[in-house]
């Protein structure tokens, strides 16, 4: 295994989660994410650590598939089918949200000198990445209006919990991973075609638009 390697892989998911909160268009926001998921599916064959099995192979293929390929391309057919303002209006500023995401980064690098890391850990930043990365999908749930957004948010945090997993634990049990991938994928395909729905049924998916709605 290549510490430089992981460690590259590590600074690009920093990186790809620095971007996210920067992003001010949706369809940059969707390709960051895709970037961000491609990373994710080299993690599984790195963390092998020279045992690459088929199964690795096929759970890497399938990672790098889903979150790097399938979920952008379901997040930009329904940005198309809903032709929301491509603009991502943000509730709190770019600059606020990213110094937090920065925040989070630091924070998680301090915390993570008095938690007890295990011996097999895939990096020193394995930790202070995962903690950011989930960071980064909070801040997208709760500081932008889109509901299109929203789910981005709730993408991104997904990839970060799956850093722990990788990361942390990297040979913990993967069919875990997997059923988690395929709920995921689920739950993106229902939430891109309710998105759809309710566009077609009213006028805006601003988030403060659809929580004022009366029975």
């Amino acid at each position: 295994m290549s510490t430089v390697l992981v460690e590259s892989l590590m600074i690009g998911i920093i990186l790809a989660n620095l971007a996210l909160l920067a992003s001010c268009r949706v369809r940059s926001l969707i390709g960051r994410v895709a970037f961000q998921g491609m990373i994710l599916g080299i993690l599984p064959l790195v963390a092998a650590q020279g045992q690459i099995t088929t199964y690795t192979w096929g759970f890497s293929l399938m990672v790098f598939g889903l979150k790097g390929i399938a979920f952008p391309w379901l997040l930009m057919w329904t940005f198309r089918r809903v032709k929301p303002s491509p603009e991502i209006e943000p509730l709190v500023g770019y600059n606020l949200t990213i110094l937090a995401g920065l925040a989070g980064l630091l924070f998680a690098m301090w915390l993570q000198r008095g938690l007890p890391m295990p011996d097999h850990a895939l990096s020193d930043l394995a930790f202070a990445t995962a903690f950011m990365t989930s960071l980064t999908g909070f801040l997208l749930l709760v500081t932008r209006k889109k509901a299109l957004t929203q789910v981005i948010g709730y993408l991104v945090a997904e990839n970060g919990i799956f850093l722990f997993g990788v990361t942390l634990s990297p040979h913990g049990p993967l069919w875990m991973e997997l059923s988690t991938l395929l709920d995921l994928f689920v739950a993106v395909f229902v939430m891109g075609i309710a998105i759809h729905h309710i566009n077609r049924e009213f006028d805006s998916i601003d988030m403060d638009s659809l929580s004022s709605l009366k029975d």
